[in-house]
């Protein structure tokens, strides 16, 4: 039993649901984080209520579930945010769900649950939409996509504080780098609007989001993957303006991520920063210098790290920064030599408990892959026999139809059921476009050009949190811009393909065949540069092309 909540938890698995079965009475699912301040509010004051917990504990089954640890059961039950309070039958379907419950809101629901099951029972259970609706609209890919992305922005643009929407206010760094290309002005206002109201400036790192649309109300835990997201966001509108405005943001960041959430052991990030007491002072400088430090979640997760390597290296390739690309490189090598194996990403590091550690799950595949694939164009070609195995193994092991699914199709309850996640096909889709680029291999454009079309009959209705879905289009239609350089990682030829200001480029280092050493060429679809042997003549290069 947990003396903190009083409840007496079990672990997600099917002992849990064939208790329920065999009690007949359904089970309490609670999706927690470590980072979840509201989580650990809803055990102090709900939970560790005598006469509640003892009620959960005679009428239900109660299941806790780190929602970092299991991400295929978050991403079937989630009910908008965490704590998640969800009801299930013993077959794992659904009979209802909230978020944060005080005591009072928790013993209505538990009365309410209790009689829905003993009037009901398994009839009132459903299947999230979601997941019975298994496959997505499929259509064409057409430059629609992208104007209609960017009316999107546009619409929901705040001129006012900036960032997208009436609130909350996430960062959303795929939408800032989409908009970054194609509408400076507004990305650059949000940029800023980020930078103003999410950075912390006393310890370094962006907090998760506002609440409100004025950005106040903000949600004082850090965690990695987002903070990895902003680093490369960052990095890429430095590129873009050469302002240290947007530089010391993700030089900030890189500081908090090198430091706090370094984890030692094992070379690598560690997974989130909680809130702790040095938010609720605010920012500071006094209050923050006496208060404790918040908590540090040492958990290793691939997904997460794979997105902090591909920000530093990002930083790095534009900067040259030492101590940046000496973090990437060790937080590189934990990710190739013990994350992953034949190309399966394993989801946590052995030093981290979790369910789904040894499953293939697309989310950290795709983001693996879009951290090999920018380690072999700003650091060491060779690193592409790792990205081609995790593309390949992704394809063998995940791929259903036109598209791919979040994990394999067994496990627990509505786990066992079909996901198509859209972001990380997206975001698999627009590594296989660098790949094609890195490898020479129009296979894996064809999969991108698969998988994007295989959602694109509902690409007019897709909001700004899938930004990279058109920016993916955009890459796979027109072609990205690609510079092969046949010179060496680090040659001032290479340094200078890196720092083109288009961050959606792919830089292709240690060419041989095609090329005379020393030199570079830039490509586009079907146009072809002359040979470059400076980056003073690269640079008109690429201007020539883009024309």
């Amino acid at each position: 039993m947990d003396d903190t909540t009083r409840v007496e938890w079990r672990e997600w698995g099917q002992d849990a649901f064939d208790e329920a079965s065999a009690a007949d009475i359904p089970v309490l699912l609670s999706l927690t984080a470590t980072w979840c301040d509201h989580c650990h509010e809803m055990d102090e004051e709900t939970y560790a209520e005598p006469r509640i917990a003892a009620n959960v504990n005679d009428s239900f089954v109660p299941v806790r579930v780190d929602v970092d640890r299991y991400p295929r059961v978050r991403d079937r039950y989630n009910m908008g945010g965490f704590p998640s309070t969800v009801f299930l039958a013993p077959d794992g379907k659904v009979l209802t769900g909230a978020g944060y419950l005080g005591p009072d809101g928790m013993r209505q629901v538990l009365d309410s649950v209790r009689t829905m099951w003993q009037t009901k029972g398994s009839g009132a259970a459903r299947v999230p939409r979601p997941l019975r609706e298994d496959n997505p609209p499929a259509g064409q890919l057409t430059t629609d996509v992208e104007s209609a992305m960017l009316g999107q922005l546009t619409e929901t643009y705040d001129d006012v504080a900036g960032g997208w929407g009436d609130g909350p206010k996430f960062p959303l760094p795929d939408a800032l780098e989409f908009a970054l290309k194609r509408d400076r002005e507004m990305a650059l206002r949000s940029f800023d609007a980020v930078s103003a109201n999410l950075l912390d400036e006393y310890d370094g790192g962006f907090y998760r989001f506002a609440t409100d649309r004025d950005w106040s109300g903000l949600q004082y835990e850090k965690l990695l993957d987002s903070n990895g997201a902003l680093v490369r966001a960052f990095a890429n509108a430095y590129l873009l303006t050469g302002s240290d405005e947007y530089r010391e943001p993700a030089e900030r960041t890189i500081e908090f991520l090198t430091t706090t959430l370094w984890n030692g052991d094992v070379d690598a990030f560690a997974n989130s920063q909680a809130p702790g007491e040095a938010a609720a002072h605010g920012i500071d400088a006094t209050d923050r210098e006496v208060a404790d430090d918040p908590p540090v979640d040492d958990g290793v997760f691939a997904g997460p790290n794979a997105l902090a390597i591909d920000g530093l290296l990002t930083y790095y390739a534009y900067t040259d920064d030492e101590r940046t690309r000496r973090y990437a490189e060790r937080a590189l090598e934990t990710l190739r030599e013990d994350l992953v194996s034949d190309g399966v990403v394993t989801h946590a590091h052995e030093t981290t408990d979790s369910s789904d550690a040894l499953e293939p799950l697309l989310t950290n595949q795709a983001r693996a892959l879009t951290a090999l694939t920018t380690a072999a164009s700003t650091l060491d070609p060779d690193v592409l026999a790792d990205a081609t195995a995790v593309a390949d193994a992704t394809i063998d092991r995940l791929r259903d139809e036109d598209s791919f699914l979040d994990g394999p199709e067994e496990g627990v309850g509505l786990v066992e059921r079909p996901l198509r996640p859209l972001d990380a096909n997206v975001a698999l889709a627009d590594a296989f476009v660098d790949l094609t680029a890195l490898t020479g291999d129009d296979e894996y454009r064809e999969y991108a050009r698969e998988t994007l079309e295989a959602f694109a009959g509902a690409s007019d209705r897709f909001s700004v949190q899938i930004a990279r879905y058109a920016t993916a289009v955009s890459r796979l239609l027109e072609g990205p811009l690609v510079v092969r350089v046949a010179a060496e990682p680090g040659s001032d030829l290479h340094r200078a393909a890196l720092r083109m200001a288009d961050h959606e480029k792919v830089v292709v280092p240690g060419v041989t065949d095609g090329l005379e050493t020393g030199t570079a060429r830039v490509e586009r679809g079907d146009e072809v540069s002359t040979a470059a042997e400076t980056p003073e003549e690269l640079g008109n290069r690429i201007q020539s092309v883009l024309k």
